[in-house]
């Protein structure tokens, strides 16, 4: 008999049993709400308690996007394709986010749509979230299987690859909403730019599957473009020569910079691929022995 399972029972795989992947990834999307509420005492004695919570949700909408997109290549380094399991679920709570944000927004404008849309009209910053707001709505409103069956696979998958732009616009927006330290989102586009840098390369290569040797060379380049990318910024922005940044890149009292972060990233992705090609090629020597 087929086990059918209602929409909002996500903890349940296709075959209506009990998923640790997936109970796994709701612990992960329902973390920033704990998080929020433990924090819910020093939110509401802040200066400005509703501004707080438009950053966090917004912030993590970020962040589960970049966790989405490293859906992809995670799955092939880790040789783990049930991460495909969850790809729509962290999609979906990532719309979920960053309609918390709009919402809190809204709040915020003290639920004038007016205002809003008056607001949204006169800011870029604003113009450039709302944009990726709506991307990510046509996104999840496409995300189910129905969608899927009428729109079809190819077409499916071609409205799907606008997340990479929505990506972009969201990295613009964070930038944009930073008044002075941009450590964070210079890391964070460090992360955006190795995931979609993977994907440049793996198209060029003509393989799903990239080597442990390209891993390396795409997380140095990634992580070169990151560090003069920040000193030639940081350079404009405060009229200072980029080499001066890059100095201080070396200089570890002053702290760890992006680039050197989103290289340590690099390697360890690079590390997990060598474990686990290491590890599957000793589950085959096994199975040949026992076959024998």
């Amino acid at each position: 008999m087929k086990t059918t399972k209602a929409p909002w029972q996500i903890w349940l795989d296709r075959r209506g049993k009990l998923s640790p992947l997936r109970l796994a990834t709701l612990a992960l999307l329902l973390l920033p709400v704990a998080k929020a509420l433990y924090d819910a005492g020093a939110i509401y004695h802040g200066a400005r308690p509703l501004n707080d919570m438009i950053h966090r949700a917004g912030f993590w909408a970020l962040v589960f996007l970049g966790v989405t997109l490293a859906v992809t290549p995670l799955r092939r380094i880790a040789r783990y394709g049930s991460l495909l399991e969850v790809r729509r679920m962290l999609g979906v709570g990532t719309f979920c986010y960053i309609a918390a944000h709009l919402s809190l927004y809204f709040a915020d404008q003290s639920f004038d749509p007016g205002k809003l849309l008056h607001e949204i009209a006169h800011r870029w910053y604003l113009i450039v979230g709302a944009t990726a707001w709506l991307g990510l709505a046509a996104l999840a409103a496409t995300s189910t299987d129905g969608m899927v069956r009428r729109l079809g696979g190819l077409r499916w998958r071609r409205l799907h690859q606008v997340i990479y732009g929505i990506a972009l616009l969201a990295l613009i927006h964070y930038f944009q909403q930073t008044k002075a330290d941009v450590t964070v989102p210079v890391f964070a586009a460090g992360l955006f730019l190795w995931l979609i840098a993977y994907r440049v390369l793996a198209w060029w290569q003509e393989t799903s599957d990239l080597s442990s040797l390209s891993l390396f060379g795409l997380s140095v380049t990634v992580a070169m473009m990151v560090f003069i990318g920040e000193a030639v910024g940081l350079g404009i922005a405060f009229h200072v020569s980029p080499l001066r940044v890059l100095a201080v890149d070396f200089d570890f009292s002053a702290g760890i910079r992006p680039g050197w972060e989103v290289l340590g990233a690099g390697l360890c992705v690079v590390a997990l691929d060598l474990v686990r090609a290491r590890w599957g090629k000793r589950r085959l020597r096994t199975r040949a022995v026992a076959a024998e």
